[in-house]
């Protein structure tokens, strides 16, 4: 997630050579989430897509709304606890607007995360250290899929679900044994003579840990990653309930951690695929109906996206608000006193600084700035967003 970096001097094309698999990647993700979908239609019929859509009304909508507004001041705060850890000030009220307007461009456009993309650049640029704002987005999100995958692993092994009996059994050993073989690969590598990757790593590493497992961060992370856990499970049983679904909340919840799971793997497009898939094998392992698996898909996708809709509103009003120069416009000073006679009196002479006006501190500056450039300056323009 985090953007190329580029040093004065270097070529353009180490840009277009470093992004290109990224966007291929991408490409390919939203392709593997479009077939999903154009499986899945063939064999269940396109029916089942539109009675997912026509059974949500206007108190499934206000939910949705309801409960978006929950876990999306929770994961700000969890956003916020972990840029904390990183020495980054960000307040819960901007961190709020910004990942509304993530969970938008998420929802809306192809690969489900480009939103995060953008608010992890905006937040570095504004915080002067673009890097660290990339690995604030990205320790908060990893954060929220590792309280995913221990819950989730808690609930699909100890309530009935569509998993097979033999996998249940296997998981506990997996769950000890992936830990354990990373530890000893980071211990070995960490043992051998530092070089340059190594000593990246281990100060990637104590960040991460001061920003998540401190004792100042844990909690608040562990309690807000908790409960938007529940947000999503609750708001899977609404689309349930708006899809026809009389199955029982405990039926649903391990159904829904699978289709929580599915939505985490980098194959979809907009966040359809996988979720849909799944979802439809789930209910039909389950004996609940591989189409009413898709109804229920179907409408989660659809209140999901109505829960992020007060992005659109943050998007338009961060747009009315900047400038249509795209820079903070100068205030007008005072008007000059005309002294007698129609003469301007003269200003005593202001003593000027060579230091601060130096052309080629400026001059390398700029080059430093492409494509994304945070490190604050004196003397450089500030952007609206930075004040």
């Amino acid at each position: 997630m985090s953007a190329p970096t580029v040093r004065a001097g270097a070529a353009p094309t180490a840009v277009r050579g470093t992004t290109a698999p990224r966007a291929l990647r991408a490409r390919l993700g939203t392709l593997a989430g479009a077939a999903v979908l154009a499986v899945l239609l063939w064999r269940l019929g396109t029916g089942v897509f539109l009675d997912g859509l026509r059974r949500i009304d206007a108190a499934d909508l206000l939910a949705a709304l309801g409960i978006g507004l929950v876990t999306t001041v929770c994961s700000a705060w969890r956003w916020a606890l972990v840029a904390r850890g990183l020495r980054i000030r960000l307040p819960l009220g901007p961190a709020v607007a910004d990942y509304y307007r993530a969970l938008f461009l998420n929802a809306a456009l192809p690969g489900g995360v480009l939103g995060d993309v953008h608010r992890a650049v905006r937040h570095g640029r504004s915080a002067g250290d673009l890097g660290r704002g990339v690995r604030a987005v990205v320790l908060e999100r990893a954060a929220g899929q590792v309280v995913l995958a221990a819950a989730g692993l808690v609930v699909l092994l100890t309530m009935p679900s569509p998993v097979p009996v033999g996998a249940r059994h296997l998981a506990p050993l997996l769950a000890v044994a992936v830990p354990g073989v990373l530890a000893v690969v980071l211990a070995l590598r960490m043992n051998r003579a530092p070089s340059r990757r190594c000593r990246a790593l281990r100060a990637v590493l104590g960040e991460a840990r001061e920003a998540l497992l401190s004792r100042h961060n844990w909690p608040g992370i562990v309690g807000s990653s908790v409960v938007v856990l529940a947000g999503h499970l609750a708001m899977f049983v609404l689309a349930a309930r708006a899809a026809g679904s009389s199955a029982s909340v405990p039926v649903l919840v391990p159904i829904a951690v699978l289709a929580l799971l599915a939505m985490a793997l980098p194959l979809n497009a907009g966040g359809w695929g996988p979720r849909e898939g799944v979802t439809a094998w789930a209910f039909g392992a389950a004996g609940l109906g591989a189409g009413t698996g898709l109804s229920v898909a179907v409408a989660y996708g659809v209140l999901s996206f109505a829960a992020s809709l007060p992005g659109v509103l943050v998007l338009v009003a961060r747009r009315s608000a900047r400038p249509p120069g795209g820079f903070g416009t100068v205030a007008p000073g005072p008007e000059p006193h005309h002294a007698p006679g129609g003469h301007y009196p003269r200003s005593p002479p202001v003593p000027v600084s060579r230091e601060k006006y130096a052309p080629k501190e400026s001059t390398r500056l700029a080059r430093r700035a492409l494509p994304f450039s945070a490190e604050p300056s004196e003397g450089r323009p500030t952007t609206p967003e930075s004040v």
